[in-house]
């Protein structure tokens, strides 16, 4: 039988995802490493296994003992499977900007956790760094794995990660861009891929608010550059052990808005539930698109998944409060919308009962018409049987060309959707959208009925 022992050997092995409407503009083949196909639904399960399993060999951790952890819900998640598995208990030490969905998983695998002040420096006694710290030195048989310093971290994609993305794309990888948070993936990741191609591009995304960029470049831990910020998964006000600066040729900083704004859109038009860093890490190569060419296969390895952030990026409200969703709703956004895709078109040439035949078997009501793969006019349902209620018997070789209309009109896809009221009415039921790649989509007064 194909069967695994548990859980945890279920680790790894995620698959790589082209990505497409998403990364329009980028002059690269654009694949994802979805992590979220991992057991705890995060790329944390691979160094959390492989921390814990280190410990266990140095005599670190007995049975029976408690997995001490500051996390920002990820690696506790990986750490809290793996102690259920090996019967461990788990204390963990979390930030309050952390969303509640990560805090509710990690006590639902049976972990206590704490929640600390997030505007506090590393060292202060409140933080979640220093609290991990001191409940280790007060539990017997504990062990504080501390991701940040745990080298163990990034080994476990040294292992994993890297040689999975070198056998992928068959040795084709030219840039890895990761956000940056322990330093652990990208640094483990980086440095297996650059022993394989020293060539290889390693690029990190970082917030604002965080001192990884300023560091790389002048080598100045700036403590000006630390303030609070939103993002999660990605950002330090310390500099872990796990982060090799001689891997990563480069840092691009993403802001809070466009992180989420674009994890919003992975969900949207990839179809993939993505969490916050994914969303900048996607920002960030957009911002680095310059440096790339059609030659290029750009890797992006992701965090985690959307679940955990329902509360927050994925809630209108929530993103409405902190100014991060465009109230002004844009074509573009129909076009996300909508449930059925593609542009149905009819040749001038063909048969009005073609035409209705195509109306029918697609549930629509108004077609565009093309000559030459130009838009010459448009039908409409009423139009269609009009004629053939009254003059079909007429003549039954009659074309789209006898009765069509004028073309619809074309609007372009970052039009404000109020503006589509000047264009869209009972003589002029849809209009023509064309996005940035060139494409065509038909919005119809329906649409519009259902945005409202």
């Amino acid at each position: 039988m194909d069967i695994h022992t548990n859980i945890l050997s279920t680790i790894g092995n995620t698959p790589l995802v082209e990505l497409h409407r998403t990364v329009e503009g980028i002059p690269a083949k654009v694949l994802m490493k979805v992590e979220t196909f991992n057991p705890g639904h995060s790329i944390k399960d691979r160094m959390a296994l492989k921390m814990l399993e280190d410990a266990e060999a140095r005599g670190d951790l007995k049975p029976g003992g408690t997995i001490i952890e500051c996390t920002s819900g990820n690696t506790g998640m990986g750490l809290a499977i793996a102690g259920a598995v090996k019967g461990y208990k788990c204390i963990f030490t979390t930030s309050d900007k952390q969303s509640k969905e990560k805090i509710d998983l990690l006590k639902a695998v049976g972990a206590e956790v704490i929640v600390c002040p997030t505007n506090v420096a590393p060292d202060d006694p409140r933080s979640y760094y220093s609290v991990a710290r001191r409940l280790s030195e007060q539990t017997p048989n504990s062990y504080w794995f501390n991701q940040y310093d745990n080298l163990s971290n990034r080994t476990a994609h040294y292992e994993s990660t890297g040689p999975e993305i070198w056998k992928q794309t068959d040795g084709k990888v030219t840039h890895l861009v990761v956000g940056v948070g322990t330093g652990g993936t990208i640094s483990g990741t980086g440095r297996y891929l650059k022993e394989q191609n020293p060539d290889v591009k390693v690029w990190g995304v970082d917030t604002y608010g965080s001192v990884f960029k300023k560091f790389h470049e002048t080598g100045e831990f700036d403590e000006k550059e630390v303030y609070p910020y939103i993002t999660e998964g990605i950002g330090e006000d310390i500099i872990p052990k796990n982060v090799d600066f001689d891997i990563i040729d480069y840092f691009e900083k993403v802001t809070d808005k466009d992180g989420a704004v674009m994890a919003r859109r992975l969900a949207r038009e990839e179809g993939i539930l993505l969490g916050y860093s994914a969303g900048s890490a996607i920002a960030g190569l957009h911002q680095l698109k310059d440096k790339l060419t059609p030659d290029d296969v750009v890797v992006v390895v992701i965090h985690d998944h959307g679940s955990r952030y329902v509360g927050k990026i994925y809630n209108d409200d929530w993103m409405r409060e902190r100014g991060f969703l465009d109230t002004e709703l844009r074509v573009r956004d129909l076009i996300a919308r909508k449930q059925k895709r593609g542009f149905i078109s009819v040749e001038k040439q063909e048969s009005i009962q073609q035409a209705f035949t195509l109306m029918k078997d697609h549930d629509i009501s108004q077609l565009p018409v093309m000559e030459d793969g130009k838009l010459v006019g448009s039908l409409t349902e009423s139009d269609v049987l009009s004629y053939m209620l009254e003059k079909m018997s007429e003549n039954g070789q009659a074309t789209v060309a006898d009765i069509m209309g004028a073309p619809l009109p074309m609007v372009e896809d970052d039009l404000a959707a109020t503006q589509l009221r000047k264009y869209i009415n009972r003589q002029m039921p849809a209009v023509i959208a064309t996005d940035k790649a060139g494409e065509h989509h038909i919005i119809t007064q329906y649409d519009l009925i259902q945005l409202m």
